[in-house]
């Protein structure tokens, strides 16, 4: 496992508590935000995750939003996304440009082979 966290950005809380635990339990140090405003401006202050973890549907900044501003930004498009969703219609992995795609309710063990898929460590 590596020290370079995993960016889980997801308005549930009770969905951010659980998938943050999950992953800490792993081994993975995870920053966790409620919204994409918040995860961009963390992005952009400097934090480099090696992966980020993805909702669609939050307020503020929407996944979508989220997406195309760090694909505007040279720096930023290299951080692999998972997109989480409860609805496949809505997330269309390759309009999002997207390295991968979890449906909600997430199956657990896939999320972690997911996520060791992308550990540098």
């Amino acid at each position: 496992m590596t020290e370079v966290p995993v960016m889980l950005v997801e308005d549930d809380p009770d969905i951010r508590s659980m998938l943050s635990q999950l992953l800490e339990l792993e081994g993975y140090a995870v920053k966790a935000w409620a919204d994409g405003e918040e995860a961009l401006a963390a992005l952009r202050a400097g934090e480099r995750p090696f992966l980020i973890l993805l909702d669609l549907m939050m307020p503020k900044m929407d996944g979508w939003q989220f997406r195309s501003a760090q694909m505007a930004q040279a720096d930023l498009v290299a951080i692999p996304v998972v997109v989480l969703s409860g609805d496949v219609r809505e997330a269309d992995p390759t309009s999002l440009r997207a390295d991968g795609y979890l449906k909600k309710p997430i199956d657990l063990e896939v999320l972690l082979e997911v996520v060791r898929r992308f550990d540098p460590g």
